[in-house]
């Protein structure tokens, strides 16, 4: 299969983070903004029918990674794309210019959580992942350092700011070159 990069005009955005950091809030504002697909990955996995099962300790389903990459294929080879999700090591490295980890401090994190209707199971998990650095670790061992970049979320300002930082990334991109 060629590289999809090979022949994109507008940039792939992949935009991960803990439960609860911001990811889909920035995500759409971006994709209203840029004209971008926004694509929210628990959904897209839902809407497609792509649910391998469902986690009892977590309440939540868990998505066919296999069949999420092969029916999201096309889509993101066309570029133009805001790609939202907890995770990253499933998705192809060729897909992304860049990858926007979003974090929180955890008592910030811990009160969207709960508001969210989360269990303390639940928020303690997530939590812990926020503390050590689980996202941001997985996305640096699936992606090239250069194209990585941090972003704290903690307040309303904080997403305005985040949304013109990745906006101006993206006007900056030149486009990939056949």
């Amino acid at each position: 299969m060629s590289s999809s990069k090979n022949h994109r005009q507008r940039s792939n955005i992949l935009i991960v983070g803990t439960p609860g950091t911001g990811k889909t809030t920035i995500s759409k504002k971006l994709a209203d903004i840029l004209k971008f697909k926004h694509i929210e990955v628990g959904e897209f996995a839902k809407n497609n029918q792509l649910l391998d099962s469902w986690d009892a300790k977590f309440n939540c389903h868990v998505i066919d990674e296999d069949k999420v990459v092969d029916k999201m294929e096309e889509i993101v080879s066309a570029g133009g794309n805001i790609v939202d999700y907890h995770g990253c090591d499933f998705f192809p490295e060729r897909w992304f210019d860049a990858v926007f980890v979003l974090k929180t401090d955890n008592t910030i994190l811990y009160d969207r959580l709960q508001a969210r209707g989360y269990d303390e199971n639940k928020i303690r998990q997530n939590i812990e992942c926020e503390i050590f650095q689980e996202i941001l670790n997985e996305a640096r061992d699936s992606y090239e350092e250069d194209i990585i970049m941090e972003l704290k979320n903690n307040v309303t300002s904080d997403i305005d700011s985040n949304v013109d930082h990745i906006k101006q990334w993206v006007e900056k991109w030149k486009g990939v070159k056949k």
